[in-house]
Order: structure tokens, then sequence, then C-alpha cells
């Protein structure tokens, strides 16, 4: 199978690098997915896969069932855009990559419908919204989507500092990432009489300072810092109202829990130290990875028949989140795995320029392909 599906990525270059480029300027941000969502759609109805759309919200799910008993097979892609400053221009970008996880999985099923592979079982096509805001899969698991699910596979482009061009890894290491937002309501007076109010702006200095000094075991990657303040409009008035954000970063999910427990002690005593009122509203929280060694092996033995054995590089370890693990700390039952794609990408994931060879697009479409055939072998 596998030398029918890259014989098939060979000959389809114009429409993999053609659906990439209409996906990349479809860009939309989370929520907000419709025209990308439309495409999707309209791309299922021409190889003929059902699917379920949403009225409350965007995204698309596809099954092709192949008629016999056997496992769920899930492959997912994001597919909303950041907002971002593009030379000059506030606008949907995709410097993610979610317009090539698109392109890769719509592909990759529709080579391995062109090659004759019917699956021994079901594969759910999953297209997720709203991945950057961090809901976006519970949103998923709410509606039931991945209930029966029983292997969940994912891909995700990576930069240059973590794998080459020519290489993809079985598994990403995602940490865990938090957002927490915070109010602090003091008291106004006039700035000739500081002692007749209360100052959110000292509330909120002692609450860098606090958060600044939180520590969890050094041994574990984790940060925690303040990357928001606002606080008053007029020089001469004491402000009676500020607003800030803590970004809470740690490599595992045990140290996540400890240390939000621990800047939010932090947080509620020094911010009212001076009689401020301090209210904290957690806003996102993304799961660190939790390594699966079956799903890790078959993508592995997928990654080398594609790219050698050359090609297959160790997971990254990075501190950066991704809600595709809220799936299996929901649903601890999903066997899963996030495959990581050297392609080149500079200078980073996020930046406006984000730019990457499109000649691995290719390897992720054969290295999805047959890890999904793997997988519906090795689990019948």
């Amino acid at each position: 199978m596998i030398d029918a599906i890259q014989a098939w990525t060979n000959g389809n270059i114009e429409t993999i690098e053609s659906t990439f480029h209409h996906l990349h300027e479809l860009a939309e941000v989370s929520w907000q997915e419709t025209n990308t969502t439309a495409f999707l759609c309209a791309e299922l109805d021409r190889i003929k896969l059902p699917y379920q759309t949403f009225n409350d919200q965007t995204g698309v799910v596809a099954v092709w069932d192949g008629g016999v008993d056997g496992p769920t097979i899930g492959l997912r892609a994001d597919i909303d855009a950041l907002y971002q400053n593009v030379g000059g221009e506030w606008k949907a970008n995709h410097s993610c990559g979610h317009d090539a996880h698109m392109t890769m999985v719509l592909l990759a099923v529709q080579g391995l419908l062109a090659c004759g592979f019917r699956p021994k079982g079901r594969l759910k096509v999953i297209f997720q919204p709203a991945e950057e805001t961090g809901r976006g899969a519970k949103s998923l698991i709410d509606k039931g989507i991945v209930q029966d699910v029983d292997c969940l596979l994912g891909i995700h482009l990576r930069p240059v500092q973590e794998i080459p061009f020519g290489q993809a890894s079985p598994a990403i290491y995602h940490g865990s990432t938090t957002q927490i937002m915070g109010k602090v309501h003091g008291v106004q007076a006039h700035a000739a009489r500081p002692n007749q109010g209360i100052n959110v702006v000292d509330a909120l200095a002692a609450i860098v300072s606090a958060v600044n000094a939180v520590k969890v075991d050094p041994t574990v990657s984790a940060s925690a810092k303040v990357t928001k303040i606002c606080a008053g409009d007029s020089v001469n008035i004491i402000p009676d109202l500020g607003e800030f954000a803590i970004d809470v970063r740690a490599q595992t999910n045990e140290v996540m829990d400890l240390l939000v427990s621990k800047i939010t002690n932090a947080v509620l005593h020094a911010g009212s130290a001076n009689g401020s009122k301090v209210i904290l509203k957690p806003m996102t929280r993304l799961y660190a990875a939790v390594p699966n060694a079956f799903m890790e092996e078959v993508a592995m033995r997928a990654i080398s028949s594609v790219l050698g054995s050359d090609g297959v590089s160790s997971p990254p370890i990075t501190p950066g989140g991704e809600d595709f693990h809220f799936y299996t700390m929901e649903r601890p039952q999903i066997a899963s795995t996030m495959i990581g794609l050297g392609c080149g990408l500079q200078p980073g994931l996020h930046h406006p320029q984000m730019t990457f060879n499109l000649e691995a697009l290719r390897h992720g479409i054969a290295i999805l392909a047959q890890t999904v055939v793997l997988l519906f072998e090795g689990t019948n």
C-alpha cells in the first residue's frame, strides 16, 4: 500500500499545492471558519464521503465506514487561523500551519480512496475549529464526536529548530498551558490625597512580584509570567480598576496543577495586601501530551516506510501547547499521538511571515495514510 500511496502523492503535486494555497487564502479566526468549513464540505462531497456539520459552530466530521466490524480510527486537523499584523495589515493568517494540516488530512483520505484502501472498521475524519482558543476539542467532545474513537491521530508542522526537513517524529511532547485573567478593584481618589484611595497599580505591582516568586521543581520545565497589565486613564487620579493576565507553562500536567495552585494563592494574598479586591478567572487550559507507546511505534513504522530509517526523529519536547491532548485527558480510553513533521519551517510558528517547504506536504500525506493503514492492521 505504501508504494501506491507514494505514487499517488507524487502524481498529484499540483492538486496538493493548490489545495494548500486555497486554504491558506481562506484563513479565518476561531469559531468563524465558515468559508473553510464550506470548502471542506465541498471536497468531501466531491469524494462522496458522508459528513456532519453543526448548527451552533464551525467544523465538519466525516465518516468512512468500511462496512465491517472493527475499530474507529480518528484523523484530526485543526482549521482556524491566528489574527495578527502581517506587513502592516491586521488579518487572519495561517502562521501555525493549520492550512497544511487540513491539506494533509484531506489529501491522505483522498489518496487512500484512490489507492483502493478500505478500512476494516471506521475512519472518522475530524476537522476541528478553534484550536487557538483551547476550546475547540472540548466542543467536539461535548458533542460526542470521539465517544466511539479507539485511536486518534494528528499532525503538526515543526520549526527547523526541532525537526529538519526530511524527518518526522512519531509524537510531539507538548507541555501544558494555562492562561489566567484577573481584575483588581480599589478606590478612586485625587492623586494629591492617595491616602483616601486604594491604588490598584500598587496591587498590580505586588502581583507581578508574587508571580515571579513562585517556584516549583526545577527539574521539570515550567514558567509563569504576567503578560498583560492595564489600569487608569488619568494621571491625577488614583485608579480603582486594573486588569492583568498570567501565562503559565509546565511540561507535565502534575506540575501545572501545583503551579496554578501556588500562583492563585500568591496573587490573591499579594494583590489584596493594600486593601484591593482581586478576582481571578482561568481562561484556557491545554494539557500536556501523555505518550502512548503503541501509537508512537505505529507512527514510527509509517515514517520509516516513507522517509527511511534516517527520517525518524525523536519526539521534540516543546513548551508550546495544543488542545489535541484534551481528547485523551477527557477520554483516557483513546490511544493517541500527534506526528511532528519536519518541513524547513522558518522563522517560527506564529510568526506572521512563517514559511515552509511545500514538498513536506507529500511527506505528511503519505505518513498519515500509511499510519491509518497500519492502525487498522494492528487493531483488528
